[in-house]
């Protein structure tokens, strides 16, 4: 039995990589050591700073249907289940994602349409 290891450079060319490489070889430089700091002396700033800037970039998705759900991030007050299944169900009802709306996709049928104006039935909720 011969095993054959090869190197593959899978980040070269990515500029996201490329960028996270760098800085990870600047910290190397610092002349911090992070080990002196207890983690629980920055952890709570840490993700209140995250948090905060992953609040930030949700802001600017404002073309995206679930930012206008749920604009705030967080927990979903009604995720208190202890079964998946309910779980799933009212997440599907949030998103609009349901058989009614999105099992032709599955079937490979025509999307459904409203019998009062025709349109196809793209959300739960559809008015005329």
């Amino acid at each position: 039995l011969d095993i054959v290891l090869c190197w593959v450079p899978s980040h070269v060319g990515i500029p996201g990589n490329e960028a996270a490489d760098c800085a990870a070889s600047s910290a190397n430089d610092r002349k911090i050591d992070t080990h002196q700091i207890p983690y629980k002396d920055y952890h709570n700033s840490l993700k209140r700073c995250i948090k905060a800037k992953w609040q930030l970039q949700w802001n600017n998705e404002t073309d995206n249907k679930l930012h206008a759900i749920k604009p705030f991030l967080g927990e979903w007050e009604s995720a208190r289940h202890r079964e998946r299944f309910y779980e799933v169900v009212l997440c599907r009802l949030r998103i609009g994602h349901t058989r009614l709306t999105h099992g032709h996709l599955l079937s490979g049928e025509d999307a459904p349409e409203c019998v009062h104006c025709n349109l196809p039935l793209k959300y739960n909720v559809h008015t005329h």
